[in-house]
């Protein structure tokens, strides 16, 4: 597995744009497709966004869907996820990680995945 910590989250206003990174550390990072799980209060934890080893297919929870992107760069062990025209409802804990395993056909379920960060709040106002 590999040890992942992502950036500070922050307080946004609605509308406005936030990017998370997620360093990884411990092996080979390109041998592990990657993504974002975000936890809303009082709410199970959900997918928001997966990207492949390379980073040539990329997948996204409805909800994010031309707001947000994920992104890496294997150089330099580090997933981003950008976040665009930020809504209240994106207020979660957002988790970064990652697994060596191909992403599922379908929504990726928390199980797919054996490295997870610590959690980065983020919180946006209205």
């Amino acid at each position: 597995q590999v040890q992942l910590v992502e950036s500070m989250g922050g307080l946004v206003q609605a509308g406005g744009s936030l990017r998370l990174s997620c360093k990884a550390s411990g092996n080979t990072f390109s041998n592990y497709v990657a993504g974002w799980f975000r936890q809303a209060p009082g709410k199970e934890r959900r997918f928001v966004a997966a990207i492949s080893w390379t980073g040539g297919r990329t997948y996204y929870a409805d909800s994010v869907k031309g707001r947000f992107t994920v992104s890496r760069d294997n150089a330099k062990n580090t997933v981003y996820l950008q976040m665009n025209n930020l809504k209240p409802d994106d207020t979660a804990v957002y988790y970064c990680v990652a697994d060596p395993r191909a992403i599922r056909v379908g929504v990726p379920r928390e199980t797919d995945f054996g490295s997870w960060g610590q959690g980065t709040q983020v919180t946006v106002s209205s």
